[in-house]
């Protein structure tokens, strides 16, 4: 693997600083018989110098002895690590585990494993130069309880000499090819024996993880985006789509090598594989070829000698075992739609989703102005070297999933990613990742290369004359030049959907004509569209106190404030939407226009009502919402336009100790929860713990009727003298984010 070639900061993971996210594959058998000759000696090496470890027995496997096989993963593909892992598709029997989950192993040792003499832990490696500062070697230490957002594993199972490990790998763990040791020191001397095996685990992005940044909750989207290993395609123009599909293959036998040595061949370091903005900006330049020779030369000549007609292909997997076992050499020849089934199909197969999109009436702007110009001159005769500007019948790229931590919320969900070389972004052909919540609604400085996706499916055609004096004027305009039916694969079936308007709002909407001229301010026309002669009105929103309560109706303020000493009117469109944590929104749960008529100087405060039965059966974890105001002034043209995020509060548990706190002395603490919504909790579940006062215990509730009060006694024994906090959190489907804590200071004594 090549080694690293910039610094990614590594994050605190597990129980040591700087331990950041990976994971890993292990060797068959043949394999470790095959390395056990030019292992013997250092084998027989380790026997004398720690015969309590290395003894030989013919019954069991010793963990030093190469030509047997010590670790047992449940590798196979019907086995218990592949199904829990959603890898149990992908060919062959290798551990492929995904980031955020638990994975189990097996050791069999020469005699049975004492942990209060013994001592055991696992490292993971990767790349060539495996760092623990940068998160490409991990060590991972025996726990009694294993944590989320950890790296650590737990003896789940002791039999004879065979112990069994369930693992916990970080949710933002480096994904790639691992190698794993096991370290075991035995009571009479302090040495190290290690099992390297000499095949690789290997670690993909996980979309079932809701700590992963490619997290997506619905089960039918995960089916579709990430496990379906064949689509649809669309081409053609928008009076006359075509369709074809393409076979994407990412589980077939040697694609996930493929896959990965695209990834190896990149330019990202494996310290930077953890991100999967910068992994999926790096897979955008590495699937063509101009600066990198990435896996595919584009054609669009006409002239295929030497290589494959770009309609020849019917999927991805030819092109990427070429190119994987020809060393790296592109692939001849592409065309938009091959670039984009490839892209799907490597994304796919490190575990994110993915699907390829297709925009009819496709804008290419050249000049970063966000509009598509014509030129003429005097006569009207065109300007052919001015006219670099074009419109495509269509165009086929890639949508991502993720969140997007490095944009403020609201930007997460699908990105926008073209493998298409057309123009160079930060010096190297790529485009994306570029949130199509800020393609939507014209907010083009968000990165990445969101300027140039918003001219493609958004900009309007302007047409320009030029003047004696050299100068132009602009004399016409389309504004429904481009950007039709944008189209993907439906979900579960061969249809097309059109997701035109995830893209935009409709066509000469008010909401599309702000969003286009947000955007244009910020091209290099920024005076394209008339501006506004005063900016002298503003609206900001407000809330009181804390905030709305979960089981309430949601109010907020709306302040519009007018400046100027004369009326002004608008109408401010508000919409609120459902999102997770991450950022994404889920889905708009209402939408409103507030007409305001304003006199001079005035300030109008209004309120604006969510009822609590427009959103009761749509909130996700956490309970936030986004609420976004637009609008123009009449008078003035000036665009309004503000976001809001805000979450519904839900009650605190009430934790209440009661007795003396003293170690080794039974004491108890009263919880008390009230039921906020107006119907019924089911399966009510607290969580109970403390350190150095309990381990974690479930106490099952049951039902908790509306508007209940349930109040329950926990008893415990503290095992830990000083300051100590018991934590309870309430685990139940229809209410999240409920959880408490008392502070207890506990007495030695």
């Amino acid at each position: 693997m090549p080694g690293d070639r910039s610094t990614v900061s590594g994050s605190d993971v597990g129980r040591f600083h700087g331990v950041s996210p990976t994971t890993a594959q292990i060797t068959n058998q043949k394999e470790a018989e095959s390395n056990s000759k030019e292992q013997g000696g250092c084998r027989r090496w380790f026997q004398k110098m720690c015969p309590c470890c290395c003894r030989r027995q013919s019954s069991s496997y010793d963990i030093t002895d190469t030509e047997k096989k010590p670790v047992s993963i449940y590798n196979s593909k019907t086995g218990q690590n592949r199904l829990e892992h959603h890898t149990n598709l992908y060919h062959g029997n290798e551990l492929i585990i995904r980031r955020g989950q638990t994975f189990q192993i097996e050791l069999d040792l020469s005699r049975p494993f004492n942990s209060n003499t013994d001592k055991l832990h696992l490292e993971l490696k990767t790349g060539s130069l495996p760092m623990v500062s940068k998160g490409t070697h991990i060590i991972i230490k025996l726990v009694e309880e294993l944590e989320d957002h950890r790296w650590e594993a737990k003896i789940v199972k002791q039999k004879g000499n065979r112990i069994k490990l369930s693992v916990n790998s970080h949710p933002k763990a480096v994904i790639g090819q691992y190698k794993l040791t096991v370290m075991v020191k035995c009571p009479k001397r302090e040495v190290a024996i290690t099992h390297d095996p000499s095949k690789d685990v290997v670690m993909l992005f996980n979309p079932w993880c809701e700590d992963d940044t490619v997290y997506m909750d619905d089960e039918e989207e995960k089916k579709e985006y990430v496990l379906n290993d064949i689509g649809r395609l669309y081409y053609g123009t928008e009076t006359q789509i075509g369709a074809r599909t393409w076979n994407y293959g990412q589980f077939l036998e040697g694609m996930l090598e493929a896959c990965l040595y695209v990834l190896e061949k990149s330019e990202i370091p494996p310290s930077g594989r953890g991100d999967s903005v910068n992994v999926v900006r790096v897979i955008s330049a590495m699937i063509n070829s101009p600066d990198d020779n990435g896996v595919l030369a584009g054609n669009w000549s006409g002239n295929y000698v030497g290589g494959v007609s770009p309609t020849a292909w019917s999927g991805s997997v030819d092109i990427l075992m070429k190119y994987h076992k020809e060393g790296g050499q592109p692939v001849k020849y592409g065309q938009c739609w091959v670039f984009s089934g490839v892209t799907t199909t490597v994304l796919r197969c490190l575990g994110i989703p993915c699907r390829s999109v297709t925009n009819f009436q496709s804008a290419h702007d050249t000049d970063v102005s966000l509009t598509t110009d014509v030129y003429f001159d005097e006569n009207m005769e065109p300007l052919d070297h001015l006219n670099s500007d074009s419109v495509w019948n269509f165009h086929v790229w890639n949508d991502c999933w993720m969140s997007r931590p490095d944009l403020p919320p609201g930007m997460g969900g699908w990105q926008a990613l073209d493998s298409t070389p057309q123009e160079t972004s930060q010096g190297t052909f790529r485009c994306g990742p570029a949130s199509i919540t800020a393609i939507r609604t014209g907010q083009v400085y968000h990165k990445y290369d969101t300027p140039f996706v918003f001219a493609e499916v958004n900009s309007d055609k302007i047409y320009w004359q030029r003047n004696l004096d050299g100068t132009f004027t602009q004399i016409h305009s389309e504004k429904k030049a481009v950007g039709h039916f944008i189209s993907t694969k439906a979900v579960g079936s061969d249809e097309r959907a059109d997701i035109t308007h995830l893209y935009k709002h409709t066509e000469e909407s008010e909401e599309e004509r702000i969003a286009v001229e947000t955007a244009s301010r910020y091209g290099t026309r920024p005076d394209v569209y008339s501006t506004p002669m005063a900016k002298d009105v503003s609206v900001e929103v407000k809330m009181e106190g804390e905030g709305p309560r979960m089981g309430e109706d949601a109010q907020l303020t709306i302040v519009v404030t007018n400046l100027s000493s004369q009326p002004r009117r608008t109408t401010l469109h508000s919409q609120v939407a459902v999102m997770y944590y991450t950022g994404v929104l889920k889905g708009t749960v209402q939408k409103n226009k507030l007409p305001v008529e304003l006199m001079p100087n005035e300030v109008k405060t209004m309120q604006w009502i969510l009822p609590y039965q427009s959103y009761q059966n749509q909130l996700v974890d956490q309970a936030a919402l986004m609420l976004t105001l637009s609008g123009r002034v009449s008078e003035t043209q000036q665009v309004l336009a503000t976001q809001t995020n805000f979450r519904l509060r839900t009650p605190d548990l009430n934790i209440e100790p009661e007795g003396d706190a003293v170690v080794g002395k039974e004491m108890a603490a009263k919880i008390t929860f009230t039921n906020p919504l107006p119907h019924k909790l089911r399966g009510v579940v607290f969580r109970v713990e403390g350190l150095g006062l309990q381990k974690v215990r479930e106490v099952v509730v049951g039902d908790v009727g509306s508007h209940s009060t349930v109040t329950l006694t926990e008893h415990f024994i503290p095992t830990q003298a000083g300051p100590r906090k018991l934590v309870a959190a309430l685990d139940c489907k229809q209410l999240t984010q409920v959880h408490g804590v008392a502070d207890i200071d506990v007495q030695s004594q």
